[in-house]
């Protein structure tokens, strides 16, 4: 296996050279980096990154932990968040909690053994104390919350206007003459959820229209939920004519809940939804949503996570970075007929 020595001696430079190119850490002429990288590619060198992590007690590598790695939202936010780790020479290892809050624990416990510099961490449903992710905090690896923020644990986090982007939705389907509107939302646990829903209730309020508890279902943010409560909310003699869905999997369960039904959508129930998702134009009806930045959480946590790591942030109270959202109007909300309706 060959050494620095053998490199400095190949590439003629000398040993800090070598080491500066590697690590990025001083200013090395174009000419020199270029034939130390090749001398690199020749003899395929590649560091020793558990040797030098003990050395300098870094390891170069963040730890990312998504709730469903099935929900096209999180792909976009890895994405993000891997761009940013891979411009600043961090390896991002991402693991799925599958919304567990034990499998989130554990998740936490192997990423302190294994020393990561840093986590981006989206919260799994739970009612139960946070602790395991203060003793994280506790033990000094910087820690950034993305999209979901954990009751009580004041940590740097990167969300959405869920209250105003939910909101936003509703009050188009007021527009569009819609009344009597049901709304499938996630576990109330988490506070996107209720965020949303309260959106939900601030619109129908804003406009005299009474907030009804037959047409409220909580769900869990996956499709097999949307589908078993679209059908529930939709099997009634008195239906919603419009359903607000606070994500695109329940959104999805809930069509085919529409189809299950013989219902059509949008002559039959209006469908909204929050989160919009790739190829959402290939889907017909065209879904119309309430998009959120996901590739810009990512983006923006990771940048903020390195920022903390390296030091570049020295407030010690948390930065709280909120982003907007866009409404996205399709075919799944057109061509309504108002009604007279209670």
């Amino acid at each position: 296996m060959p050494t620095i020595k053998e490199i400095a001696k190949r590439a003629r430079v000398s040993i800090g050279t070598v080491s500066n190119v590697i690590n990025n850490s001083a200013v090395v002429s174009p000419r020199r980096r270029e034939r130390v990288l090749a001398t690199i590619r020749e003899l395929d060198y590649h560091p020793n990154h558990v040797a030098r992590s003990l050395k300098v007690k870094q390891t170069r590598m963040l730890g990312m932990v998504i709730s469903d790695i099935t929900n096209p939202f999180f792909p976009q936010l890895v994405r993000g968040a891997e761009d940013v780790a891979l411009r600043h020479n961090y390896l991002l290892i991402t693991f799925n909690t599958d919304d567990k809050i034990d499998r989130e624990k554990q998740v936490l416990a192997v990423l302190r053994a294994r020393r990561v510099d840093g986590i981006l961490l989206v919260v799994a449903p739970g009612t139960g104390s946070h602790g395991h992710i203060l003793n994280a905090v506790k033990a000094g690896i910087p820690t950034v919350c993305l999209d979901r923020l954990p009751v009580g644990v004041n940590v740097d986090s990167v969300s959405v206007d869920n209250i105003g982007g939910t909101r936003t939705c509703v009050q188009h389907l007021i527009a569009m003459g819609h009344r009597r509107i049901g709304i499938v939302t996630g576990p109330t646990v988490l506070q996107t959820a209720r965020e949303r829903f309260q959106g939900y209730t601030e619109a129908l309020k804003e406009a005299g229209i009474p907030v009804k508890s037959e047409l409220i279902r909580e769900g869990d943010f996956r499709l097999e939920s949307g589908q078993a409560l679209g059908r529930e909310l939709l099997a009634s003699g008195d239906r919603p004519s419009a359903v607000f869905v606070s994500n695109n999997m329940m959104a999805l369960g809930t069509l085919r809940a529409m189809e299950e039904l013989g219902l059509r959508c949008p002559e039959d129930v209006a469908i909204a939804m929050f989160d919009d998702f790739p190829l959402a134009d290939a889907f017909r009806p065209r879904l119309t949503a309430v998009a959120q930045p996901a590739y810009s959480i990512g983006y923006r946590g990771a940048e903020l996570l390195i920022q903390r790591i390296e030091k570049k942030r020295l407030d010690q109270s948390p930065i709280r970075i909120h982003l907007g959202t866009e409404l996205k109007i399709r075919d799944s909300t057109a061509g309504f007929r108002f009604r007279s309706e209670d």
